[in-house]
């Protein structure tokens, strides 16, 4: 690993951050011709990305088969809201319904990850009733639903670094790829505040009891690569190359047998929840589905003829 390089600034502004780092952005794209999530074909010269505004709070980009979803609001360091919890929910589950793609890359623009909730909507909101409250809360945990249920492989991609419930976000993906320089962590507190978006869930999944009880009560920063050590990171990067690493990780996925891969799915996430003979059984069951499937049939054919399986054809 080479030497860390990048700036930490001190936090200013309304939102929920404790300072970021700066890194390039990376400047090549690849291309394909696929359809997009909308059912719309691109051709190949054509860059597959939506038509961006400044208002635009979620950017979409397909890049093979992967559908690279990108937070944007770069002013509050890619903060968090409403607006951007639904359109995040709608377009992952697009996704998962779409065969043409084979995983989902999350990210932030601007070499940011996201500084999680922005400061003054939580203080509108902390003046509205609790039934209000509660809603306003239920759009980030359908999100969070939604990728934890989604049958193709979320990988999250980390620059800059992932507060409060940007941390939240990424730790709710099946994959989490990191620039070395980012940070993580658990700011809920500073802003007198508790944890939410299923984040004690998952540090509980990935830490020690006592390692993950110290992130939340005192909400300091955990390096990417200390998170790297300890399992929870998958890929390390040089800055501004997560998204890189992640579509390309995205793209291996996506050459894989496209149902095999959400029983897969399923079976990883449900595991630490379930009972040994829980597992066993769910085991079962997608075994069973999955020797009748015609992926099974490529598969054993490919390793009988020495050849790369083609199961890409076979997505419906």
């Amino acid at each position: 690993m080479s030497t860390l390089s990048g700036a930490v600034e001190r936090t200013r502004g309304n939102t929920l951050r404790l300072g970021w780092i700066t890194a390039r952005e990376p400047s090549d794209r690849l291309v394909r011709k696929v359809p997009s999530c909308q059912g719309k074909r691109h051709h190949a010269e054509e860059p597959l990305v939506n038509n961006p505004t400044e208002h635009d709070v979620l950017l979409t980009e397909t890049i093979g088969d992967v559908l690279v979803l990108s937070i944007n609001s770069i002013a509050t360091r890619n903060s968090v809201g409403p607006e951007f919890f639904r359109q995040a929910t709608l377009s992952i589950k697009a996704a998962g319904a779409n065969n043409s793609i084979g995983a989902i890359v999350l990210t932030g623009a601007g070499g940011f990850f996201s500084s999680g909730g922005n400061l003054k909507q939580l203080e509108l909101i902390g003046q509205a009733t609790a039934m209000v409250r509660r809603a306003r809360l239920e759009l980030l945990h359908e999100l969070i639903r939604e990728i934890k249920s989604c049958p193709k492989p979320v990988i999250m991609a980390v620059e800059g670094g992932a507060a409060g419930a940007g941390m939240s976000l990424a730790l709710a993906g099946d994959l989490l790829v990191s620039s070395n320089t980012a940070f993580f962590s658990a700011a809920y507190i500073k802003a007198g505040l508790s944890p939410d978006g299923g984040l004690t869930a998952s540090l509980a999944r990935c830490l020690p009891r006592q390692l993950f009880t110290e992130l939340c009560l005192l909400g300091q920063r955990i390096e990417a690569k200390r998170l790297y050590g300890l399992g929870v990171v998958n890929v390390l990067t040089e800055p501004g190359d997560a998204k890189r690493a992640a579509v390309a990780l995205g793209e291996q996925l996506a050459l894989g047998p496209q149902r095999a891969t959400a029983r897969i799915l399923e079976l990883c996430r449900s595991a630490i929840a379930n009972s040994f003979e829980q597992q066993l059984e769910a085991e079962a069951q997608a075994m069973v589905a999955s020797l009748v499937d015609t992926e099974s049939s490529e598969g054993v054919a490919a390793v009988r003829e020495r050849r790369r399986p083609d199961f890409r054809s076979l997505r419906r």
